[in-house]
C-alpha cells in the first residue's frame, strides 16, 4: 500500500553528492527501460539508476524506503535524456524537499523532453550520420557503420553526462533553462530532420524505370541505322526528378496513416513491387530479365 507521508522525517539537507556517485548513475541511466512495462513504463529503470544517490541522501532507512516508493510511481521520458530529470530530482532530494514538490517537478521535467529528444536524435542526429555513413558502408568500407557507432554513442553519453551535472547544480531552474526555448528548438530540428529523411529517400530508395519503348529507327553518329527507343525515366526525370521515389514515399505513408497497416506489410509489399518490377523488366538495374516484353531493351 501507498504511503500517504508527504514529508522526510530527517530534514536535515544531506551532504552533495560527489562526481563519482553521480557518473555512476549516468551509465546506470542506460537501463532505463529494461524494465519497461505498460503500467509504469520506466519506473523500475529510473529507481534503478538514481538509487545510488539516495542512498547516500537518504541514512535514514524509513526515508530511503519513502523516497524509493515514491520514486517507483509511474515515469516516462526519452531515454537519452533522462539524466537531466535525474539531477534535479536528486537537487530536491537533496535539499529534503516536500515529496509532492518532488512528484510534481518530476513529472513536469520529464514531459517536454520527449518531444525535446525526438526531434534532437530521431530527427537529426541519427538520420544525418546515417546518411553519411551509409555511404562508406555501400561503398564496402567497414569505417561506416563503426563512425556511425562512435558517433551516435559518444554524442549520447556526453549528453548524459553534461545533462546530469548540469541539472544536479542548477536544481529547478534547469527546468526553465532547457524549455525555454523548446518550442522553437523542436521546429526547427524537426524541419532539419524532414529535409535529411527526404535527402535520404531520394538518394538511397531512389527508384528508376527500366523501360525502353520502341519508336522506330534513326540514325547514329557513325550513320547506321538503328533501332530508336523512348526513355520513360529520362521523361520523368525532365517534369520531375525523383518523382517515383516521392510517389513511392507517400504510398507507405497513406498505407500506414490512412489504412493502419503495419511497416511489416509496407516492406512485404515493396518487396513483391521490387520482384515483380524487376521480373517484368519494369525497374532498372543490373538484373537478366525473367521475361521478355516489348518495351524492354
Amino acid at each position: 500500500m501507498a504511503s500517504n507521508a508527504t514529508a522526510y522525517k530527517d530534514l536535515t539537507p544531506a551532504a552533495p553528492l560527489d562526481k563519482k556517485t553521480l557518473n555512476r548513475m549516468v551509465w546506470r541511466s542506460c537501463q532505463l527501460q529494461a524494465s519497461f512495462n505498460y503500467e509504469r513504463m520506466q519506473a523500475a529503470g529510473w529507481l534503478w539508476g538514481i538509487l545510488p544517490g539516495l542512498q547516500k541522501i537518504h541514512t535514514n532507512k524509513e526515508d530511503l524506503s519513502l523516497s524509493m516508493e515514491h520514486n517507483l510511481e509511474f515515469f516516462n521520458t526519452h531515454p537519452f535524456l533522462v539524466t537531466f530529470v535525474m539531477g534535479i530530482v536528486l537537487s530536491l532530494e537533496q535539499q529534503k524537499a516536500d515529496i509532492n514538490t518532488i512528484r510534481s517537478v518530476r513529472v513536469a521535467a520529464m514531459g517536454p523532453l520527449g518531444g525535446i529528444g525526438d526531434a534532437l536524435f530521431w530527427f537529426a542526429l541519427v538520420p544525418i550520420t546515417a546518411g553519411i555513413t551509409c555511404n562508406m558502408a555501400i561503398d564496402g568500407s567497414i569505417v561506416g557503420p563503426i563512425l556511425y557507432f562512435v558517433i551516435c554513442f559518444g554524442v549520447e553519453m556526453a549528453l548524459r553526462y553534461f545533462l546530469m551535472h548540469w541539472s544536479y547544480n542548477l536544481g529547478t531552474s534547469a527546468i526553465g533553462a532547457l524549455t525555454k526555448n523548446a518550442k522553437e528548438f523542436t521546429r526547427a530540428a524537426s524541419m532539419l530532420g524532414v529535409f535529411v529523411v527526404g535527402a535520404l529517400t531520394c538518394n538511397y530508395g531512389a527508384i528508376s524505370l527500366g523501360m525502353m519503348i520502341p519508336n522506330g529507327q534513326a540514325l547514329n553518329d557513325a550513320g547506321e541505322l538503328v533501332d530508336n527507343f523512348i526513355n520513360v525515366q529520362g521523361l520523368l526525370d525532365g517534369v520531375l526528378p525523383a518523382a517515383l521515389s516521392l510517389a513511392v514515399t507517400m504510398l507507405c505513408y497513406w498505407l500506414i496513416k490512412k489504412k493502419n497497416w503495419s511497416a511489416t506489410k509496407c516492406i512485404f509489399l515493396l518487396l513483391v513491387i521490387g520482384v515483380v518490377g524487376c521480373a517484368f523488366g519494369i525497374w532498372a538495374g543490373d538484373y537478366t530479365s525473367l521475361v521478355s516484353v516489348p518495351w524492354h531493351k
